[in-house]
Parts: C-alpha cells; structure tokens; sequence
C-alpha cells in the first residue's frame, strides 16, 4: 500500500436507502444533500473523486413492503429503484454510479468478502434460539416482530427498534411479542449462524476512533462509538434465516445441504459501496482497487445517525479484516422534523423527494430553480449538531427573503444597471478613483472564497452557504451606497461620473461571476443558470477561479437578466400544510382499516387547544352542489368553483387542481364550511372551503353523503 500526505483520490459514499418505497426530505438532508455538496466542491478543484450510491435491496423491509403491496420482492425493487434514482436526479444529486444490491457483481462481491472472512478464521459459528413462527414455518426476523417497547411502553414496536422512543432494541427486549406474519405469538427454535466477534476487535476501534479521531470526527460519531464500545461490544450474527438476500455461498463449511441462509442486510449493504465501485470501474475502464485499497485515498462515509454504528464501529473492522483501507470520515447529521413531528412516511408524515418534485419542481419552466430552493433551505436547517426542523413557513421565508430578495436580488440589479448604464457590456475598473468601499468590496470576495473553501473542506455546509449568501448581502449593501442610479443623473454635466459608475458595477459584476462559483456546490441549477447570463463556459466555475477579480473581461458583453427565484405565495404555502394533514389522517385511517396497531402514540400534527362543543358548533356545514369550475390563470394547483348551496351561489377557491378536471367535478356534492371568513386567493376572493379526505397514496375525495340530498341541507 501506498502512503502519503495528500490524498490521490477520493471515494465518497452515502448511505443506501432501501428500495422499498420512496424516500423523504429528511433522507435528503441527513445524507445525500451534504454528500453531494463536498462531491461537487472536490470535482469544482480538479479532485480525483467518485460518488458511489445504490438501492439496498435486501433485508426484511423489501419482503414486508411486497406483502403490503400483494405482489414480489423483486417487484417492489423493480418499481423503486428508478424512482428514487430519478428523484435524486431532478435535486441536482448526481453520484457517478447509482448501483443496486440485487445486481450479480454485488451478490458476488459480497459473497467474496464473506468467504474471505470466513477462510481466515474471522467469523465463528454460534448456536441460539430465535423466534420462530410454527404457522409461517419459518424464523422471524426482526422486523416481522413486534410487541411492546420496554423503554416507553409504545405497543408497536419492532424487535429491531422503537419507532416511537428511537431506542435500539433486540427481540428478546419485547413485551408479548407477536409474529406479524400470523399474529400469533412465536417459540423459540434453535438455529446456527455465522458472526463477527466484534469483541476481539474493541481495543483496535477504542485507539482508532476514540484516540485518533476524537478531535477531528463530529461530536455525534465519537459519541454514539464510545457508548458502544464502553458498553462491551458483542458478536454479531452476519447471516440470517431468509429466502430473500445474497445466499451463503454453497461451498461454506458447516452450511447445511437445506439452510437457506443468507448475508445479513447489515452486512452485505455497505459491501455494495465496493460492488458500485467495481462497476463504476468497468464501465470507465479503470482500476477500482486503488480506490479501497491504497492508503493514499480518502473515503468518507455521508450518513445518518441510525447508521453510525454500522459505519464507525462494524464496516471498518470488516474492512480492516479484508485488508481495504479505513474511512477518513463518517459524517453524520442528527434528524430532521417536520412541522413539529418526526418525519414519518408510514405516518404520512413526511415530504417525499417526488411529492416535492412533482408538486414544485415539474410544474413549471424553469422548476430547476425550485430544486436549488430545496437544497438551499435543507442545507440552512441542517442537522449538523443537533435535530432540526423543516417548516413550510420556513421554507418560504428562505426563498423569499435570502435567494429572491438578497442573492436574485443583488444579481439581477447589477445586471440591469449594466445594460442600462454601460451598454450591456463589462465596465473598465477606473484605478485613479478606484476608493476605500470598492477596495473593501473586493477584499471581501477574497476573503469569502477562502472562508467557503475552509468551512467545505471542513464539511461545514451550513456556516460555508452562510458566508455565500452573505457575500450577496454585502454586494447589496456596497451598490446601495454606490448609488450608480443617482450618479447616472449628473453624467451628462458631469462626466467623471461615469468612471464612478463603472467600477461600482464593474465590481459587482466580478462579485456576480464569484458567486456563481461558490453557490455551485449548493446551487448547481442556479449557478449554470448565471453561466448562461454571463455567457461563460462551465469552466469558470472551477474553484481555482474563486477570489479573483479578473473572471469577466472588460467590454464583454452579457445576457439580459432572468429572474434566478420566484416569490413563493402564502396560497402555495397553505396547499402544502392542508396536504400534509391530509395525508397524516390517510395513513391513520389505513393502518386502522388494515388491522394494523395504529400510530396513535404519535402526533401526527401539533394539536390544537382543546374547544368545547360550543366552539365546534360555531362552525357551519352546509352540502354543496359544484355548478362551474375552472382553473385559475397562473396557479398549477387551484381550481375557482362556482359551489349552489341552495340559498346562494358562491365562489370558492380550492387546491384540487392537480387531482380533478374541471369538467369532471361539475354536478359533484360536496361538503362546505360556509361561515368561514373569506380570503383572497390570486385575488379571487374565497368564500368558503371544501372538506376533502386523502387516501393513502396521496389522491383526493370529496367528503359528500351517501346519497344526492338538496343543496344546502346541514352536516352535523
């Protein structure tokens, strides 16, 4: 193995979601987001560096979902993978591979590294009793366990974890466990499996991880290790009872001619970074090897806090038992909430990656920008230390008053002036009345490109987009100073002005072109979006151009300004809370219909105060008749209805519109609060709502009676 000081190449990986369904908003944030960041800031300085990803598409959570869904594993697999590799795809994160588990070069890679792990004397074979389920005639795994939680009592909890309280657990921790494959409560059967001694290896994680990186790995890595280590680390089984997973080679001694055994997912999961790898190599040509196996490469884990364990305790003592290198770095954020909960797609709780992207970004031209206002609000609110929470009113207020008001802003004012006080052409910088703000502004610039590039090379993204988006901040103060509008008065009767003029947008035009650089890692749409205006190359956003002043030459001629971001609207806003407590009460309502442990210990929403039934009977429920409908100019989501309520016709504004044709919905009854004040929606003024209920895949249904009744009849 080679050694040296600076890494030759860099191999960077985020967790493997599962192919069982699609991934939220927090998945984002927690792992792919911030990895994918640091990937485009190392490519943007000529780095050799891969991204390798993949759907994991082993382990109990496949096999449960295809239950769910009536059909196979290979099915669910089939139909998620394309969608989450797609998702990540329109937010602008691109890995160089996206691989799959279920892929052969995998199963024989991993299959490999357990042989190999097996030869040595690395694993040992272990008998014990496990649940078994007499109905099913097979072994539970955890995940088709649940029972009651021993830390907080939650009566759903799986005998891998408490989904309520988070805490880790065994399924011999449950109360009263039951099979979710019959519900019946299982026995214990005596099977033999493969394990990894953790113990024998805890001297060698305590000085690596405690010792060598205790200063320079995040808070929450070191601390999760330490608590495991100092708990006594315990073998743990690589190798399960199951018919879906990489099988154990035929050939292993002590495998029965009937086991049907297979790879933990644990263990075969963090194997398909290597498998990916190897197939990024073959389609390139190139040798993987290096990549895991030469010292002077640097790979970096980008993962979640559930996965740290697995990442900074169990891989690397595999990886150091295969003979490959260690990962540099496990960067691990804390948890995203949403609106007060923990994010949840089984609660309906959550924002998927294609709800938002069919709802924000396919929509409308130019939905690209609303991917970078995505990326721009996880990375503001990340999780770096500590849980935080995404807010819908957040999310807007970020838009609105940062990327439109602070960077669109600055952005779009220095293009307007340039057209209009310097013929659409870069100004000459005037040296002879070149004064103390402008040199002030420059330095600044300077100063940022090395701040950004520290707090990246650092992995702290959210203080590296702070000092971004500062810099716009500045740009804004320093040409409101400059007031080159004001200055333009006077040229004529003064021409010494116009240098003035000049170097204020001379400057700002170099701080335009440095921004788009260095919004690059966090705004990838919008930084080729201000190539375009500047009618630069893609080359320019290498980061050896960062901190210079020279990027646009002198009399060069730019594009007339596009507006960067849009104005998010208070109408939009309010769409996406109604839907998000719609689907909340969808997800309730199946697990209860579907004979399932509903979620009640969770709150699906923050609840209201309390009211009494005088309040509740404040509130007027009328049954309404649609008469006309349409869809309101300028507003992909909202329909104006023309609603008879027997009395009088009103018009209602309602965000159906991506659920309903207009001219499917007319003669349709519905059911109306009538005494809600109106507002003004687009400037149609709305007066009254419909009640609508969601189903579990997120369409709507009005909520009408069961048979035709005369407009205007009450709903009590």
């Amino acid at each position: 193995m080679k050694t040296t000081n600076q890494p030759s190449r860099y191999l960077i990986t985020a967790a493997l979601p599962y192919a069982n369904g699609l991934k939220h908003i927090g998945h984002v944030a927690g792992a792919y987001l911030p990895a994918d960041i640091y990937t485009r800031f190392l490519k943007a300085q000529k780095k050799d560096v891969v991204f390798v990803c993949g759907s994991d598409e082993h382990g109990t959570a496949i096999p449960i979902q295809a239950k769910k869904e009536g059909t196979t594993a290979r099915a669910i697999i089939d139909k998620y993978h394309p969608i989450i590799e797609q998702n990540f795809k329109d937010l602008g994160i691109e890995f160089d591979i996206y691989h799959r588990t279920s892929e052969q070069l995998h199963h024989e890679t991993a299959q490999e590294f357990f042989t190999h792990l097996e030869q040595q004397g690395a694993l040992e074979i272990l008998e014990s009793e496990q649940y078994y389920d007499e109905e099913a005639a097979t072994f539970l795994a955890d995940r088709y366990i649940k029972g009651t939680c021993p830390v907080c009592s939650h009566d759903s909890a799986y005998g891998d974890q408490c989904e309520k309280c988070g805490t880790s657990l065994s399924p011999d921790q449950l109360i009263n466990p039951v099979s979710t494959l019959s519900g019946k409560a299982p026995i214990k059967k005596s099977t033999k499996h493969w394990y990894l001694p953790l113990q024998k290896h805890e001297a060698f994680l305590r000085q690596w991880i405690l010792e060598e990186h205790k200063n320079d790995w995040r808070a929450n890595v070191v601390g999760q290790c330490k608590s495991w280590i100092d708990g006594g680390l315990q073998p743990r089984a690589v190798t399960r009872d199951l018919d879906w997973g990489v099988a154990v080679p035929n050939n292993t001694p002590g495998l029965q001619p009937n086991d049907q055994k297979v790879l933990y997912v644990w263990f075969d999961a963090p194997i398909g970074y290597i498998s990916a790898t190897r197939a990024w190599a073959e389609e390139k040509g190139k040798d993987w090897k290096p990549y895991w196996y030469n010292d002077d490469t640097q790979l970096m884990h980008f993962i979640g806090k559930d996965n740290i364990v697995f990442h900074a305790i169990i891989f690397p003592a595999m990886l150091k038992l295969h003979g490959n290198i260690l990962p540099t770095s496990v960067v691990s954020n804390e948890f995203m909430n949403l609106e007060g909960d923990k994010m949840s797609t089984s609660r309906g709780w959550s924002i998927e990656m294609d709800e938002y992207i069919r709802d924000w970004v396919k929509l409308e031209n130019g939905g690209e920008s609303m991917a970078d206002v995505l990326r721009y609000y996880l990375t503001a609110i990340a999780p770096e230390t500590k849980d935080s929470e995404f807010t819908w009113k957040g999310f807007q207020d970020a838009n609105n008053s940062e990327l439109v008001a602070i960077l669109g802003n600055f952005v779009n004012r220095s293009f307007v002036l340039m057209h209009k006080l310097t013929k659409g052409k870069v100004p000459p910088l005037h040296t002879d009345v070149f004064d103390e703000a402008d040199r002030e502004m420059t330095l600044q610039i300077e100063q940022t490109a090395k701040e950004v590039t520290d707090l990246l090379s650092a992995c702290k993204f959210r203080d590296a987009q702070f000092a971004v988006i500062d810099l716009a901040r500045k740009g804004n103060k320093y040409m409101q100073e400059k007031e080159p509008w004001i200055k333009a008065r006077s040229v004529e009767t003064d021409p010494a002005q116009q240098k003035l003029i000049d170097n204020c947008l001379h400057v700002c035009l170099q701080l335009t072109a440095n921004l788009a650089i260095l919004m690059q890692p966090f705004l990838p749409h919008t930084a080729k979006k201000l190539c375009h205006m500047m009618k630069v190359v893609d080359k320019m956003l290498e980061w050896e151009n960062a901190g210079k002043l020279k990027l646009l030459s002198i009399g060069y001629s730019l594009r007339e300004p596009q507006l960067l971001f849009r104005k998010i609207e208070d109408t939009e806003i309010a769409i996406q809370l109604e839907k998000l407590q719609q689907k909340a009460a969808a997800a309730q309502s199946n697990a209860t219909s579907t004979n399932e442990a509903p979620q009640n210990s969770y709150t699906h929403a923050p609840v209201k105060p309390e009211i009494v039934f005088d309040d509740f009977a404040k509130i007027d429920l009328r049954v309404g008749t649609i008469v006309a409908a349409e869809k309101v100019p300028k507003a992909d989501k909202l329909l104006q209805l023309q609603v008879d309520l027997g009395f009088e016709t009103r018009t209602i504004v309602s965000g159906i519109a991506q659920h309903f044709n207009p001219e499917d919905i007319i003669g349709q009854q519905v059911t109306v609060v009538v005494n809600l004040a109106p507002r003004k929606m687009r400037g149609i003024e709305s007066a009254g709502m419909i009640l609508m209920a969601s189903d579990a895949d997120g369409s709507l249904r009005f909520m009408q009676p069961a048979e035709a009744t005369v407009a205007g009849a009450g709903v009590s």
